[in-house]
């Protein structure tokens, strides 16, 4: 396997609107993020990957771009911009820039002059379609039709999520070329990765009246099985590769929901020229339901670990994954699968342990590694995600169901979950600012912050920095076969990684209760590693491991 820098990497997601606010205005900003990269440096992170801070409306905060050259002004400006990427290169460390392709803002000057019906170059960056009745039956990720009618233009546009995000017309050579000079300049600006939105997305079907559903498909949305992957994708990458990627020393990861591994490898297989990996969705939807992720059903860990082994043992010495089980749209882990009261140190550490040790970048969303949890909001009023208030107003002021029963879904898989304050101490508004934030602070932030991690030496913080300095110093950890173990169990979730003389055995209890398994009998005593328990003396034979216990052991000469 080709040794490059970026899969030896551990990648830090910031929520800029939700990490720090320097200027006392309730919203993060750039120079809020700047005043907490020694911390980041010290964690041992080696990119940031910073959410979108492009102008925007903020209808879906920040993925929904009015102006891809300029900065929000609830951000700061492009010199606050220009002093953060210049901070970040002096402590060591690389900025990946989130770049949204397959839709603007309703707001972008583009969108605004392709109103206009008849003859004008504008119209065919976005997908009009005129008439009467909406083209077909699509409906949007976000909830309601896919198709919404502007009375100016006389026309229905396409929009996947937000009405306010109508979708951009990649078969369109002009709009690719002005998308392919907007990454390249900033690139040119110093950006050294980009984090790619929905791009799996970006051809849609060519003829569509033979686009119309005949029952939904809530894979992703319903129209979601028509659109990802589609025909010509893989063009359009190629041609982005050879426009933009392969003239910088760059790294690309790009987000793809309904993508299978199949997909994947064909997406990253670095002879194809396309991508150099991706963020995938299949493990994180496996608690969800026929309808889609508000319908939630029990984890499963047997299927999560087949979904885990088929990536793994798929794009093994080929391709390359975005290794994650928490990000800005989805609930935290400890309290969707762990146990975020009794175990919450113990389960955060058994996820980081778990998913840090596969073959992959690792990805560490803001406060995941001091162990913050879930929300849960009585008012809906509280909450501020598109995607949620719009389940909210459907299920009850649409379909009729009650307050308490949506909000019980909410509180599960909102993507506020995951965007509360970060939790920096326990002063008032966790640290986050001086003055009420744009969202409420989790209120049991006097618990969970840095400032309380770092004074622990066995809090959730230390533990993640044991892992990323492993993972620095044992190049099985990047670049070791993965094989799995115990696939049967319906507990624990155990694999070995192998690298020359290197053996890495992870052994993971997802469960509430001791688990006995038997690894086997190795030709000599390996050595334990990491543990998020004090240390036991059981063999591998007869291993005792406690609620949501995990270790880490590591043999030479492959004896185990």
């Amino acid at each position: 396997m080709t040794r490059t820098w970026w899969k030896e990497a551990v990648i830090y997601q910031v929520y800029p609107r939700s990490f720090r606010d320097s200027d006392g205005d309730g919203i993060g900003d750039l120079k809020g993020i700047e005043e907490k990269l020694d911390y980041l440096k010290e964690l041992g992170v080696d990119v940031i990957w910073l959410g979108p801070v492009y102008k925007s409306p903020n209808d879906d905060y920040g993925y929904d771009v009015s102006d891809y050259y300029e900065i929000m002004d609830e951000f700061g400006s492009m010199e606050d911009w220009t002093s953060l990427c210049s901070e970040i290169h002096r402590r060591g460390m690389k900025i990946m820039m989130d770049i949204i392709l397959n839709h603007t803002s309703d707001e972008h000057a583009w969108f605004q002059a392709s109103k206009t019906p008849g003859n004008n170059p504008y119209r065919d960056y976005y997908y009009w379609r005129e008439g009467d009745s909406e083209p077909n039956n699509w409906e949007s990720f976000f909830g309601g039709s896919a198709w919404k009618y502007d009375e100016e233009a006389r026309a229905y546009y396409l929009h996947l999520f937000s009405v306010k995000q109508p979708d951009l017309n990649w078969s369109h050579d002009v709009l690719r070329r002005e998308m392919y000079s907007m990454m390249r300049f900033w690139l040119d600006k110093g950006v050294d990765a980009f984090r790619l939105d929905a791009v799996n997305l970006l051809v849609k079907p060519g003829e569509w009246q033979d686009a119309e559903l005949a029952e939904p498909d809530h894979c992703l949305a319903p129209c979601g099985h028509l659109i990802a992957n589609g025909e010509g994708i893989h063009d359009i990458f190629q041609e982005m590769n050879n426009e933009v990627f392969s003239r910088y020393p760059m790294f690309t990861v790009a987000e793809m929901a309904g993508v299978s591994a199949e997909e994947g490898l064909l997406y990253t297989d670095s002879t194809r020229k396309e991508l150099d990996s991706i963020i995938y969705f299949e493990h994180m939807d496996v608690d969800n339901g026929p309808g889609g992720r508000w319908e939630t059903i029990p984890f499963s860990l047997p299927a999560f670990k087949q979904i885990i082994t088929r990536w793994q043992l798929m794009l093994q010495g080929k391709g390359w994954i975005g290794l994650y089980l928490n990000n800005h749209d989805q609930p935290r882990v400890v309290s969707r699968w762990g146990n975020d009261s009794r175990y919450r140190v113990e389960s955060a550490k058994m996820f980081a342990t778990c998913i840090h040790m596969l073959q992959g970048s690792p990805y560490i969303y803001q406060g995941e590694e001091i162990g913050m949890t879930n929300i849960r909001f009585d008012s809906i009023q509280d909450y501020r995600d598109v995607e949620t208030l719009n389940y909210y107003r459907i299920e009850c002021e649409n379909k009729g169901r009650s307050h308490e029963v949506v909000m019980r879904d909410i509180y599960l898989k909102s993507r506020d979950n995951a965007r509360t304050p970060m939790q920096w101490d326990d002063s008032v508004y966790a640290g986050f600012g001086t003055v009420q934030p744009w969202i409420d602070v989790n209120p049991n932030y006097k618990e969970v912050n840095v400032e309380k991690a770092l004074a622990d030496p066995d809090s959730v913080l230390h533990y993640y920095r044991e892992l990323i300095r492993l993972r620095k110093r044992y190049d099985v950890i990047v670049y070791g076969d993965y094989s799995p173990l115990l696939e049967e169990h319906s507990e624990v979730f155990a694999y070995r990684r192998t690298l020359n003389d290197e053996t890495l055995l992870v052994v993971t209890n997802f469960s509430e209760r001791e688990q006995m398994v038997d690894l086997g009998e190795p030709t000599s005593e390996p050595s334990l590693l990491l543990a998020n328990y004090p240390p036991a003396e059981e063999p591998l034979t007869a291993l005792r491991l406690r609620p949501f216990e995990a270790r880490i052991y590591l043999a030479r000469n492959n004896i185990l």
